[in-house]
């Protein structure tokens, strides 16, 4: 599957449009990735734990809506954009959202 932030893939003139697609997960951050992540803004530095977080709950609500719009009979997404909100008692989660437009090339 083609996958793009742009509206439109060059070379690849887009033939049908089959809609909006979405992919959504949200992921919490356990007790020990906080206390290394306040070490880690304590000291100054990259939070290398966090990363990983943000990595994994992106390619999980990618993956999901990559499914979608397979289900949909898509060979590409289109204007792909990408959101992350933090949610929950006192923002300990972190959502990921990603939408796109489901194309066939």
């Amino acid at each position: 599957m083609t996958l793009t932030t742009t509206p439109s893939i060059e070379g690849h003139p887009i033939r049908e449009y089959k809609g909006v697609v979405t992919g959504e997960t949200i992921i919490g951050a356990n007790a020990i990735k906080d206390f290394m992540a306040g070490l880690t803004d304590f000291f100054g530095g990259r939070s290398s734990t966090y990363e990983k977080v943000l990595i994994e709950a992106k390619d999980i609500a990618m993956k999901e809506m990559m499914q979608r719009a397979q289900m949909m009979g898509a060979n590409a997404i289109v204007g792909i954009d990408i959101d992350y909100e933090t949610v929950g008692q006192s923002g300990s989660m972190l959502m990921v959202s990603t939408s796109g437009t489901a194309v066939v090339i």
